[in-house]
C-alpha cells in the first residue's frame, strides 16, 4: 500500500505541475478567471477527485478564510466557484521558478512577514483586487496542518477585513491531506468535503472574532470529520 501511495503521488504531482503548465498558456488567452478554472478541474478529473459540498458561496463575499491542510486546497477552491479570486501567498512563492509565473499571472498578492512597512502593500494589493470585483482567498494558518488541529489564525486576514469592513465566508476543507500530501509523500484518489459557512461583515470593534471564527471552523472541521467516519 505503500507502495502504491508513493505512485499516486508521483502521478498527482505530475498532473498539478501539468495543470500549472495549462493555466500559464491559457490565462492570457481567455477572460479572467477562466484560465484558472480550467487548470483546477484538469487536475481534479486526472486525479480523480470528487468534492462533496456542504452549503454554498455567498456571491456577495469579498474575502474566503480557509484551513490549509494541501496544495489540493486552492484547486478545489477554485473549481468549486466561478468568482475570480486572489491568492493571499507568502513573498517567498513569488521567487519560486515557474510556479511565480502562474501566481503572478493570476495577480495574487504576496505576504512578507514579520514586516510592518509590508502591511502598507498588502492592505493596498487587497484593495485593488477588491476593487475589480475579485475575492481575497487567505489561509490565516499561514502553512500547512495535516494533524486535524488547526494552527493558530494569525491576524492577516483580520487586519484587512476589519479595514475594509469586508464580507467573509469561512471555508472548511476536510480530507485534502490525505488525497495529496507532500509532507508524507502519499496521495489517493477519493472524495473531500468543502463545509462553506454563514458570511458576516467584519466589524473592527470586535477584537475577537477571529479567534472565535477558529474554534467554529475547528468544531465544524471535528463535526463532519466524525459523520464520515461514523
Amino acid at each position: 500500500m505503500k507502495i502504491l501511495a508513493r505512485i499516486d503521488w508521483f502521478y498527482t504531482t505530475v498532473v498539478i505541475l501539468t495543470g500549472l503548465v495549462i493555466k500559464i498558456i491559457f490565462y492570457p488567452l481567455l477572460p479572467r478567471p477562466w484560465g484558472s478554472k480550467i487548470s483546477a478541474w484538469f487536475i481534479r478529473i486526472l486525479i480523480f477527485l470528487r468534492v462533496r459540498t456542504i452549503g454554498t458561496v455567498d456571491p456577495d463575499a469579498q474575502m474566503f478564510i480557509i484551513n490549509h491542510q494541501s496544495e489540493l486546497d486552492i484547486g478545489v477552491m477554485e473549481s468549486i466557484t466561478t468568482r475570480d479570486l486572489a491568492w493571499v501567498a507568502k513573498k517567498e512563492l513569488f521567487e519560486v521558478p515557474f510556479f511565480s509565473l502562474a501566481i503572478r499571472l493570476s495577480e495574487d498578492i504576496p505576504l512578507e512577514r514579520e514586516s510592518k512597512t509590508a502591511l502598507v502593500s498588502l492592505l493596498k494589493a487587497a484593495k485593488d483586487r477588491i476593487d475589480r470585483g475579485r475575492a481575497i482567498c487567505i489561509f490565516p494558518e499561514g502553512t500547512r496542518s495535516e494533524s486535524g488541529k488547526m494552527r493558530p489564525f494569525k491576524p492577516g486576514a483580520k487586519i484587512i477585513a476589519d479595514r475594509f469592513s469586508l464580507r467573509v465566508q469561512p471555508v472548511v476543507m476536510i480530507g485534502t491531506a490525505k488525497r495529496y500530501s507532500n509532507k508524507t509523500f502519499t496521495a489517493s484518489p477519493g472524495s473531500v468535503t468543502v463545509v462553506l459557512l454563514e458570511s458576516f461583515v467584519a466589524d473592527k470593534s470586535d477584537r475577537e472574532w477571529l479567534k472565535r471564527l477558529h474554534d467554529e471552523m475547528q468544531e465544524t472541521y471535528e463535526h463532519h470529520l466524525g459523520k464520515e467516519s461514523s
